[in-house]
């Protein structure tokens, strides 16, 4: 790892000027539905990248190790991922910047966060189950941010569906138009290699040893595939002029438009097709381009430094122990120890302590340049959302936060632990693990956690018994639905039964909470004046 990793800093600093290297920048995020093979992807495009020596398998089973990008021990444990990752690599003379996603439908925040610092995403499908709730979920994430969305069908080295029904499925269910860049040779569970449309060509592939390595590729001609795969070949062939029929050819405008979708075929776990998606994503996803802010006009990317903080996460590494701000450069040249202004505070800010994140590793990075991903260590003036830059003021849109629809006090009996307790409550909110809230009714010694997804509770308990060494019990309250409402709103609820009104932390904003839609809309027909913003 340490080698390429050299490489990708030569990259980085390589004589070029913003707009040039800007143009060798892909940052991409990977999107699907749990368990359709995301962090096994990532990590197979690390190792065609030749960034890692051998992929582990999501579960780490043998003395095979976890993802790379599945850094939290819960995650390694339960072979899921439930916060998002980065990876920062050279392929080729391309700077890769990977962004894995939380899979699970309950971290969708944290999935919308990341989807706003890529210029592109892979959608990963699972051959057998096609498109998925989450996955149509963080589809639309896309459709109304207008990001070009590449699909990998993944997982043909099992039973699964026809391949023609799955486009089909594509273009009926999310209306993109799959455009094929590569087509099976061998139905779902006889996978023998793909055809690239483009130029025709036929790789055969087959599982390494093992399966952790890079798969075993061999270009054949026409005649001997036919010879080999006999009817198998036959239909591809016969597939392949049913989509020149129908005109399912890549074009590049309305793949950037994100009114197309390029599509290819393989299986992670076995690193087969992941070649030619990396090589695609070089090719066709587009580098960093003007970026719309909170005023109005677009960025140019080579105007002065500017960008913003899409993620935080602290105690990635127990040898470090502390808290990474990770910052989006939307323009300009970064220079570690730089002086910044952060847009919120107008105050300047240091940049001293700036690394590359690869997963849970990292080194020291000195320059960086629109597109990358810089980890700003121990920033804990940031917060999420938060825009830095140099010269003429800038500062990109909000990120906002999910409605929250599960509600809990969270309590330590251990009064010797609170300091620690109140530490690890602070940091999951800043991290935006979970909302909290202060309850006029229960004080500071019970703050009120809110999730859009109850597993952010299985995470906010673990990771503050793990990382603080604080055991919380957690009661559950009875609502269901949140409203923003203002300090006339609160006086009104005051007067009402169960419907409570606090204070989330982070904005001070106040929430009023209803046990269901019902009742939210039994109390707004008596008082007409009251202010209810879901």
């Amino acid at each position: 790892m340490g080698k390429e990793r050299i490489v990708s800093q030569n990259v980085l600093a390589s004589p070029a000027g913003v707009a040039g290297q800007a143009s060798r920048r892909r940052t991409f995020a990977v999107i699907s539905h749990p368990d359709a093979g995301k962090s096994t992807i990532t990590e197979a495009l690390a190792l065609h990248a030749r960034v890692i020596g051998q992929a582990g398998a999501v579960h780490g089973k043998g003395d095979r190790r976890g993802v790379v990008s599945d850094w939290m021990a819960m995650e390694q444990q339960r072979g899921i991922s439930i916060t998002s990752a980065a990876l920062q690599f050279a392929y080729r003379d391309t700077v890769i910047n990977l962004l894995d996603t939380p899979g699970h439908a309950d971290f969708s925040e944290d999935t919308y966060r990341v989807l706003t610092a890529v210029d592109c995403a892979v959608m990963l499908l699972d051959a057998a189950k096609g498109l998925e709730p989450q996955t149509m979920k963080l589809f639309e994430v896309c459709r109304q941010r207008s990001i070009p969305v590449l699909t990998f069908i993944n997982k043909w080295d099992r039973p699964g569906q026809d391949a023609l029904a799955l486009m089909d499925e594509i273009e009926q269910r999310i209306g993109l138009r799959p455009t094929p860049l590569t087509w099976p040779v061998g139905i779902a569970g006889n996978f023998h290699g793909v055809i690239d449309r483009r130029t025709g060509v036929f790789t055969r592939m087959q599982r390494s040893p093992g399966g952790a390595g890079l798969a075993i590729e061999e270009e054949m001609g026409t005649a001997e595939a036919a010879e080999r795969f006999g009817a198998e070949w036959d239909t591809a062939a016969e597939e392949l002029e049913l989509l020149a029929m129908t005109e399912a050819d890549h074009d590049q405008a309305a793949f950037l438009a994100a009114t197309s979708t390029p599509v290819l075929f393989g299986a992670a776990v076995a690193n087969l097709g992941v070649r030619q998606l990396l090589n695609i994503l070089v090719e066709l996803a587009p580098p960093p381009s003007a970026r719309p802010t909170a005023a109005g006009p677009d960025q140019p990317i080579d105007a002065p430094f500017s960008g913003f903080v899409f993620k935080i996460q602290a105690n990635m590494n127990k040898a470090h122990r502390d808290q990474v701000a990770f910052m989006r450069i939307c323009s300009g040249r970064f220079d570690r120890g730089m002086v910044v202004t952060h847009a919120g505070t107008g105050r300047p800010f240091t940049t001293k302590y700036a690394q590359q994140i690869f997963g849970q590793g990292r080194d020291t990075i000195d320059q960086a340049y629109p597109g990358d991903v810089v980890g700003l260590v121990n920033a804990t003036a940031l917060g999420i959302g938060d825009t830095l830059y140099t010269g003429t003021p800038v500062e990109y849109p909000p990120l906002p936060s999910f409605p929250p629809e599960h509600f809990a006090v969270v309590r330590t009996s251990d009064t010797g632990a609170f300091k620690r307790f109140r530490r690890g409550i602070d940091q999951l909110d800043a991290e935006g693990v979970v909302q909290v809230l202060r309850s006029e009714q229960r004080g500071d010694q019970s703050p009120v956690l809110a999730a859009v997804g109850p597993m952010q509770f299985e995470v906010a308990t673990y990771r503050l018994e793990a990382e603080f060494g604080v055991i919380v019990q957690l009661d559950h309250l009875p609502y269901e639905i949140a409203a923003r409402t203002d300090a006339a709103g609160q006086e009104i609820l005051r007067t009402e039964s169960n419907v409570e009104v606090m204070t989330r932390v982070r904005d001070d904003a106040l929430l009023a909470l209803f046990p269901h839609r019902w009742r939210m809309r039994s109390v707004a027909g008596r008082h007409p004046d009251l202010r209810l913003d879901v």
